[in-house]
């Protein structure tokens, strides 16, 4: 098996470790897949590894659901440094307006990853950056013919992408952010622009 064969399935089990261990609640493996500085984005979030953790378990106590699958993967590697592309969905659910709904948004991570050997261990992959990409979303009551009624003014600040997924999780007291990527668009290119200043070996500069 040649080395860059070796990484890439350490790089996609990774991956998949991150979803398994972060919706079964498993925080310890969980936290193992991050690097000290390590940075999650997420809509209803933003910070280090161990404060997206904190704020999950804290939610996920409160009887907040956030639940992750995933397809197919596209990882670019230069020496030590990769960036992945990965296929996947969130899945929300939660009252909207007295309804039980269940949102489901398609999109990508975006993932900004290397190659590090702490101390005497060996070398392993893990995670620098996590930023989805929110690509289209819809809402589905959960009891059929139930439907509930939404603040047409409020669903339209959301970005297309996530509009429905900013709704839930703003009507459940998250503060949205509003400016990330989507399937096109200004802040999808610079995405796209930072992977590749990452590859090359520039300092990672992505906003929060």
């Amino acid at each position: 098996m040649s080395p860059e064969l070796k990484d890439k399935l350490a790089i996609r089990e990774l991956v998949e470790n991150w979803v398994l261990w972060r919706d079964a609640c498993l925080w310890q493996k969980f936290r193992t897949v991050w690097w000290d500085e390590g940075v999650m984005m997420a809509t209803w979030t933003q910070g280090t590894a161990d404060q997206f953790i904190a704020m999950s378990r804290e939610g996920f106590a409160k009887g907040v659901r956030i639940l992750h699958f995933l397809g197919g993967s596209s990882i670019e590697l230069e020496g030590d440094r990769a960036v992945v592309q990965t296929k996947m969905t969130i899945s929300q659910r939660a009252e909207v307006h007295g309804v039980l709904c269940d949102v489901v948004c398609t999109g990508r991570f975006y993932d900004f990853l290397e190659k590090r050997k702490p101390g005497k261990k060996s070398a392993r992959w893990g995670f620098v950056l996590r930023q989805p990409i929110y690509e289209k979303d819809r809402m589905d009551p959960v009891m059929p013919g139930t439907w509930p009624i939404l603040d047409q003014a409020k669903l339209a600040k959301f970005p297309e992408g996530y509009r429905y997924l900013g709704y839930l999780q703003s009507h459940i007291g998250y503060p949205v952010k509003l400016d990330s990527p989507g399937l096109i668009g200004p802040e999808t290119d610079r995405l796209y622009k930072t992977g590749a200043a990452w590859l090359r070996g520039e300092k990672l500069n992505w906003r929060k």
